[in-house]
């Protein structure tokens, strides 16, 4: 677990499903995504970061509010190896219910987990990539100290010309 002022980022449980699901059913969240993501694919999505936590002791991490305890969506780390110029490797992503946006804790959130990637894990870099008109990611990118790295077509995102172009923002260990 990861505890910040205002945030737990923490392994997935059964009972989170239903609030992950309605945040992935939400055009707003999902604007740079291909889709919206049902309860089934919400599932499929939290398998997943089990997985990952078992294997590689690191996931995109559930966040909920340490005050309520109200799960809020996710943020964390997690092992990439599609087909692009920079994978394999270890990226940093987050998505929160509109109703916490613009209240810093994206950022909050983001930033231990680079802390975490860097001091428990000893990762020696990771990136971070957002579809190119994603200003609100990428602010969050620039506030936890990434730098730009390049543009590229996201291969996953070929069948969407209107999000296939990316950016590629990088943080190396000690810098």
């Amino acid at each position: 677990m990861i505890t910040t002022p205002r945030l737990l980022l923490r392994p997935w449980q059964k009972s989170d499903l239903k609030a992950m699901a309605e945040i992935n059913a939400d055009a707003r969240v999902m604007e740079f995504f291909p889709s919206t993501k049902t309860e089934a694919q919400t599932q499929e999505f939290i398998d997943r970061q089990h997985l990952q936590q078992q294997e590689r002791g690191h996931c995109y991490f559930a966040t909920e509010l340490r005050e309520s305890g109200r799960l809020i969506g996710f943020i964390g780390i997690s092992y990439q190896d599609y087909d692009a110029h920079f994978t394999p490797c270890v990226d940093i992503g987050w998505r929160l219910h509109p109703d916490v946006w613009g209240q810093g804790l994206a950022t909050e959130g983001a930033k231990a987990c680079l802390d975490f990637a860097f001091e428990e894990l000893k990762l020696p870099e990771l990136v971070a990539v957002a579809v190119q008109q994603n200003i609100a990611s990428t602010r969050v990118m620039e506030k936890i100290g990434m730098r730009y790295d390049s543009s590229f077509d996201h291969p996953v995102l070929g069948h969407r010309p209107d999000l296939q172009t990316c950016v590629l923002y990088y943080a190396k260990s000690g810098k």
